[in-house]
């Protein structure tokens, strides 16, 4: 998520605090906090989970073996903790990876746990340099660890992957790979690689996987993904040639499917599946999926 020189988690914006504006004292407000990869909620997955604050952990005893500050929600302050891996959870509250709290926090927490996640498992692991092995110290006036022997930055690690949406006439190409939700379908995605272009690894991608040409690229949006650190940029294209031909073995099936035969298509909150409604609407079309 980007940062800029505001100071709010503003709504319908991405968060935009920097790192060196947390606020002095005691840390107070909200907690992402995390052992391992695992998420600590009030509640379970299943009951509404809500995300614990600084006063919880406290009540509980529960100590942070490092926190970074995220910025502010609706005037709250919101921190990454990292937690003990062997913690135990305490009583009203749970662990939980981040995938199935997908659909059950809200678009805005869920966006700062992501973010949460990518920071804490950041910090701990460069704490001591990846060149020589000293300790590291954080850089002032950015999100940064240096090396205060031979000087080496390390940053948050980001990996960008392109999605694209490929339209024929009336129809868009989805497809189910082999570790997909059962009977859940959805569209190509994958990692762009060292030198190369996002529209090069949108042809690519669909190249080996469907084994069809592609024109008309045209940018979407983008999406934080923080499974483990990645940022999905979205296309729409147009397809040019060729006939589906399942190719590197990483989809089971795929086809072309219209308005009236949608098959499962991923949730509400994903890019792939607002790509998906983009379409549908452009046809005067609402899907009644949740």
């Amino acid at each position: 998520m980007s940062e800029s020189q505001t100071s709010e988690f503003v709504p319908q914006t991405e968060p935009n605090d920097h790192a060196w504006d947390a606020p002095s004292g005691e840390p107070r407000g909200l907690c992402f906090a995390f052992a391992g990869s695992d998420m600590l909620i009030l509640g379970t997955p299943d009951q509404t989970p809500r995300v614990p604050s600084w006063d919880n952990l406290r009540t509980w005893d529960i100590s942070a073996i490092r926190y970074q500050f995220l910025g502010t929600l609706d005037g709250e302050p919101c921190w990454s903790v990292e937690l003990a891996p062997d913690v135990p959870a305490p009583e009203a509250a749970s662990l939980s990876g981040l995938r199935p709290l997908y659909d059950v926090l809200s678009e805005f927490h869920y966006a700062i746990a992501g973010r949460a996640a990518q920071i804490v498992a950041w910090d701990r692991d460069h704490q001591h340099c990846g060149r020589c092995g000293d300790p590291t110290e954080p850089v002032a006036g950015e999100r940064g660890r240096r090396c205060i022997r031979c000087d080496l930055t390390a940053y948050p690690r980001v990996t960008p992957a392109v999605i694209v949406l490929i339209e024929r006439d009336d129809q868009i190409l989805l497809a189910r790979g082999r570790a997909f939700v059962p009977r859940r379908f959805g569209i190509i995605a994958g990692f762009v690689e060292p030198g190369e272009s996002l529209e090069d690894a949108v042809r690519r991608e669909v190249r080996e996987e469907v084994g069809i040409e592609l024109d008309c690229i045209d940018y979407f949006g983008s999406q934080p993904w923080p499974f483990p650190h990645g940022i999905m940029i979205g296309f729409r294209a147009k397809h040019l040639r060729g006939e589906i031909t399942l190719g590197d073995g990483e989809l089971a099936e795929a086809g072309w499917y219209g308005t009236e035969n949608l098959p499962e298509i991923p949730a509400k909150l994903s890019i792939a599946r607002r790509l998906i409604d983009d379409w549908a609407h452009r046809r005067g079309f609402v899907i009644d999926q949740p």
